[in-house]
């Protein structure tokens, strides 16, 4: 079954032109979770292994980037009067150096993220139990990205190296697009469950008006913005549309858009919540209520007083206990 959709050299101008714009918007918000997370702050402070997957996932993005616009420049000038059918039939063949080389960022970036919502799951729950699933799908997107890679690679002699969906192909892709949706939707969920469960105990006890809740709406809409373009992709290997190129690169500055989102506002939230539990809150009649973190609770004593009567003598007598209360009393 032959592909069908646009021309070959019309995606790949439009998914140069289209990754060109989210990349440009994936680095400004690296520039903003870098400063969130340093500002003001101690370097020991800060979370070096949150800044190290930032930090590759920028560098895959920048190589990725650099690579599409080479083999942009290779297609419709260096080879357009050369490649035997012109710019159509070479940006169509999968076996060309940078066309591997692109796809091969795009499994290692998306191994990574995916391997960093994993842990964060771990971090939450705190349970090996609940990341069992999540860590089988993780090592199942390895298996199944490495096998893709390789079948684009040229020491395969694919039958037709201008099919993306020749049946060995589109099945280890679409196992690959399949697997990579089912984590990022199943580990979102856990943690954003997480987050509500944690939210819903803390609430009935909080004394600032800090919530986690923005950081569960911004996990939704993360997951929500990378599951709407990984499932795009994935009808269009169903499909055999060739707009499956245009979304595979474009996979790659989501990526990072997506988990710049989720860092920079849990960095915001926490920047907010230190602030308020810092600030002594005002009530209704005017007076400040310290937080009471400040100061410890001390156990209050209630002396009672027992009055007994004797009715042979009538007489009263007077006892006094010290009896500790199980009320505490904030100071």
């Amino acid at each position: 079954m032959a592909s069908g959709g646009i021309p070959h050299d019309t995606a790949a101008l439009m998914s140069a032109v289209l990754e060109g714009i989210l990349y440009g918007f994936s680095v400004l918000m690296f520039i903003g979770t870098i400063w969130a997370s340093t500002y003001k702050r101690r370097m020991q402070d800060v979370n070096r292994s949150i800044a190290v997957v930032a930090i590759l996932l920028l560098l895959a993005s920048t190589a990725h980037m650099i690579v599409t616009i080479i083999h942009i420049e290779n297609g419709f000038v260096k080879y357009r009067d050369t490649w035997p059918g012109g710019p159509a039939v070479y940006f169509a063949n999968m076996t060309i150096t940078a066309y591997v080389i692109k796809h091969s960022l795009y499994i290692f970036q998306t191994v990574l993220a995916d391997g960093v919502m994993v842990y964060r799951c771990y971090v939450l729950w705190q349970s090996v139990r609940v990341v069992i699933l999540p860590s089988i799908l993780w090592c199942s997107i390895v298996v199944t990205g490495i096998l893709a890679v390789y079948m684009y690679s040229p020491s395969v002699n694919i039958v037709d190296p201008e099919d993306p969906f020749i049946p060995d192909l589109e099945t280890w892709s679409m196992s690959f697009f399949a697997l990579t949706l089912t984590t990022n939707v199943l580990c979102s969920g856990l943690m954003a469950y997480r987050i509500w469960m944690i939210e819903r105990e803390v609430s009935k006890v909080r004394t600032t008006k800090g919530t986690m809740m923005p950081i569960v709406r911004v996990l939704v809409d993360a997951a929500a913005l990378y599951s709407v373009v990984l499932f795009s992709l994935l009808l269009c290997f169903v499909t055999r549309n060739n707009g499956e190129s245009v979304l595979t690169d474009l996979v790659m500055p989501v990526i990072s858009i997506a988990f710049y989102m989720v860092l920079l506002r849990i960095t915001i939230n926490r920047k907010n919540h230190s602030y308020l539990s810092t600030v002594p809150r005002v009530t209704t009649d005017g007076t400040e209520q310290r937080n009471f973190q400040q100061y410890p609770m001390k156990p209050l004593q209630v002396h009672i007083s027992q009055f007994m009567q004797d009715d042979s003598t009538s007489a009263y007598k007077g006892g006094n206990e010290d009896r500790p209360s199980t009320c505490q009393e904030e100071c």
